[in-house]
């Protein structure tokens, strides 16, 4: 069961710092009394909006206010995604010194850790995907010695795990080049649409495996913050999940799950995806709008993406280099070139981001991204 949950319609912000100040008081009640090395583990600048920036710098500021001395490390859980610059890091974490915030290197600094075997994942995923999933992480998180782990985030729906957070910022954010891999093209060719809002999808049961089995020895604890619209349209958070236990994040999921998915009657025919442009800056990221949406999108329907801070396809030059190449054309086909193409298989995360992209040939898909990137790079 969770230390303990806030729930209300919007959670003011002088009640989201108590519970931070709260997490500190319990951690060293149930785990270290005296917080000497503590590591910070937030999102990175893409789930900014949720406010897990602020609470992160709470975390740290009264870890910092009981223990002055105390050695803390913050690494954004960015995955495969662009290392913050300082302002971004001075933008989303306030008053956290920069030189505290390490960039996670999904290439270089990771540690071998173990495997998920090829019979589970086949299992899980009732036979189309059967291979292994090495476990690579972060080499700062498995190496040295912490007394506190706090592993922060936003609990939303999530085309990969059902719900992002939760061990996923282990596994997905500070993994390495094959644990993202091979986890990503074994949850796209699983498919979206049995995924998306699910509690327990088959990456999940294998990364929730792999943490008993693997990460059972880290003094952690999870602080996951789920969020919903007001009356007035505006992002509210209106649920906090504090614990250490698989429980925190199904009571998480469960509310993300009633206040993040809307069910309609019958499907679109079209709809409009405003992607703000302080956050999605690449197609890898903004095409969350077509993640969102495309169960809900009717065949021969219409998604206009209007994002206008979209200035590449990628995250990183081969991954931009590989979109630019093969494009969005659907599961069958991107799945042949796999299996034939190399530059696909040396980048399978890649592989899998063309496929979640992807209409599926079911509607057209419309950018519309402002004076960074030409028309003809998008057609």
């Amino acid at each position: 069961m969770p230390w303990f949950t806030v729930e209300a319609d919007a959670i003011q912000e002088e009640q989201i710092k108590a519970a931070a100040i709260r997490l500190v008081d319990e951690a060293q009640k149930r785990i270290a009394p005296r917080l000497n090395r503590v590591l910070l583990l937030p999102p990175d600048l893409t789930r900014a909006h949720s406010g897990v920036g602020k609470v992160t710098e709470w975390v740290y500021q009264e870890v910092m206010r009981r223990n002055p001395s105390a050695h803390v490390r913050v690494i954004p859980t960015l995955g495969q995604h662009v290392p913050h610059t300082e302002a971004e890091n001075k933008w989303m974490f306030g008053s956290i010194p920069n030189e505290i915030i390490l960039a996670h290197n999904w290439r270089k600094t990771i540690t071998p850790v173990g495997t998920i075997p090829a019979s589970m994942v086949k299992e899980t995923t009732g036979g189309v995907a059967d291979w292994e999933i090495p476990v690579d992480l972060n080499s700062t998180l498995m190496d040295e010695k912490w007394d506190l782990i706090v592993n922060l985030g936003h609990v939303v729906p999530h085309e990969v795990l059902g719900f992002a957070n939760h061990n996923k910022n282990y596994f997905i954010g500070l993994g390495g080049k094959e644990t993202i891999g091979a986890s990503h093209i074994a949850a796209a060719v699983y498919g979206i649409e049995n995924n998306l809002g699910c509690l327990v999808t088959p990456l999940r049961a294998c990364y929730n495996w792999a943490e008993e089995k693997m990460l059972s020895h880290l003094a952690d604890v999870y602080l996951q913050i789920v969020m919903q619209r007001d009356a007035q349209n505006r992002l509210v958070t209106s649920g906090l999940f504090i614990g250490d236990d698989l429980e925190t994040y199904l009571q998480a999921a469960r509310r993300s799950r009633e206040q993040n998915i809307t069910v309609f009657e019958k499907p679109v025919k079209k709809i409009v995806a405003v992607m703000q442009p302080d956050e999605f800056r690449a197609t890898w990221v903004a095409n969350k709008a077509v993640y969102r949406t495309r169960m809900a999108i009717a065949d021969g329907g219409e998604l206009l993406i209007i994002a206008p801070g979209v200035e590449r396809f990628g995250e990183q030059p081969e991954v931009d280099a590989l979109i630019r190449k093969y494009g969005y054309k659907g599961t069958p086909r991107t799945l042949a070139l796999y299996k034939t193409e190399a530059d696909m298989q040396a980048i399978p995360h890649g592989v899998a981001h063309l496929i979640h992209g992807s209409s599926e040939g079911r509607f057209t898909i419309t950018y519309a991204p402002g004076p960074k990137i030409s028309k003809a790079e998008i057609e």
